[in-house]
């Protein structure tokens, strides 16, 4: 999120550690800081290591000897099949 954020503050030329930069940037640039915020809160779910939960559950699962899907895998057969229509809805009822 931090990396994102500052990146989106750097396209506007401002700084991260500084208050009165992050008013402006909130409010110019409103929009750049919702996207950020729901793309790393979703986004992070769509791998097992964006999302501190998923590799917990993975490493639990393999330990009790569950054979589980790749990195790729779990995207491919979770992930997009999953979470991309709901990203989707969510961009349709939020960000459109």
């Amino acid at each position: 999120y931090m990396n994102f954020l500052s990146a989106g503050l750097g396209l506007h030329h401002l700084r991260l550690g500084n208050a009165e930069h992050m008013k402006t940037f909130i409010a110019e640039h409103g929009r750049f800081l919702q996207a950020i915020s729901v793309g790393s809160v979703f986004f992070g779910a769509a791998t097992y290591i964006g999302n501190g939960p998923n590799f917990m559950v993975k490493s639990i699962a393999q330990h009790a000897g569950v054979k589980c899907p790749s990195f790729f895998g779990y995207m491919v057969k979770y992930s997009i099949p999953v979470l991309l229509p709901v990203f989707t809805l969510v961009w349709w009822l939020f960000f459109r």
